[in-house]
């Protein structure tokens, strides 16, 4: 069995744990929410380079073989850093939505939604330029969305104002095609698509993160199941509050035991 190290600012994450474990399920998660310091979207570049080395650090202490970013905030600014300081495969969540956003869309016409670092950190307009030029992307920062998603709140009317807010805009441009380029945005799929309508394609860039493992670990996969004895679900703040979050979003899992551990 094999320990894949997942880390976020939070429950976001754990949409890529679902994904992961829907086609691998002969894995161990090892998950790392830095609940004490997000949201991550407000931090610096240098802020969120060293987060994510000293959560990355932690998981590889803690026995993982292979490493998913699972922020889109640090997959944004920090993955090269990782990718060059680690001789561990460490994927991210920011390259695969991207690739899956340009087969998706028809009119070119792309829209994004993450957090202000993700969005300021410009490297989704940086990689579709370097993947394809006929196209326009349109970029809307959310700050106001993980703070709700991290209280378990995915539907309240308080969220679709304020995901009307967020996505009018981007609905006027013409997009065809939505990036999630949050983690913690698949479990709001439901208000977006109220919004933006079902003509418009989401691109939930986990499922793509999860093919990326799957193709890199093809060589390496042992043929056992894992069980949720082989998952640990960590977070530097409320370990009781993380498991109520968790245990309230539709992930495929039950969270039986959290532990608190904060790195630094």
């Amino acid at each position: 069995m094999i320990t894949v190290g997942v880390f976020d600012s939070g429950v976001g994450g754990l949409s890529v744990v679902r994904q992961i474990l829907q086609r691998l399920p002969e894995v161990s998660i090892l998950y790392y929410g830095d609940t004490a310091r997000v949201p991550y979207g407000e931090k610096s570049k240098e802020e969120l380079v060293y987060l994510a080395d000293i959560v990355t650090a932690f998981l590889l202490q803690e026995g993982a073989k292979i490493i998913v970013d699972a922020c889109n905030s640090t997959s944004a600014v920090a993955l090269e850093h990782l990718q060059e300081k680690y001789r561990v495969p460490i994927i991210g969540v920011i390259k695969p939505g991207i690739k899956a956003a340009l087969q998706t869309t028809k009119n070119g016409k792309i829209g994004l939604i993450g957090t202000e670092a993700t969005v300021r950190s410009g490297i989704h307009q940086k990689l579709l330029a370097s993947l394809k030029a006929d196209f326009s992307l349109v970029s809307q920062a959310c700050p106001g969305f993980v703070p709700f998603i991290e209280k378990g709140d995915t539907s309240s009317s308080e969220i679709r104002r304020l995901a009307k807010e967020y996505l009018e805009p981007l609905k006027k441009e013409g997009i065809d095609t939505l990036i999630l380029g949050c983690t913690h945005y698949p479990f709001l799929e439901k208000v977006i698509l109220d919004i933006v309508g079902p003509e418009v394609n989401l691109v939930d860039p986990a499922v793509e993160t999860a093919g990326e493992l799957e193709k890199t670990l093809a060589d390496i996969l042992p043929g056992n199941n894992a069980d949720m004895e082989g998952h640990r679900f960590v977070v530097s703040g409320d370990a009781e509050k993380f498991k109520q979050v968790a245990n309230s979003l539709p992930i495929g899992i039950k969270l039986n035991e959290v532990e608190s551990i904060f790195v630094a």
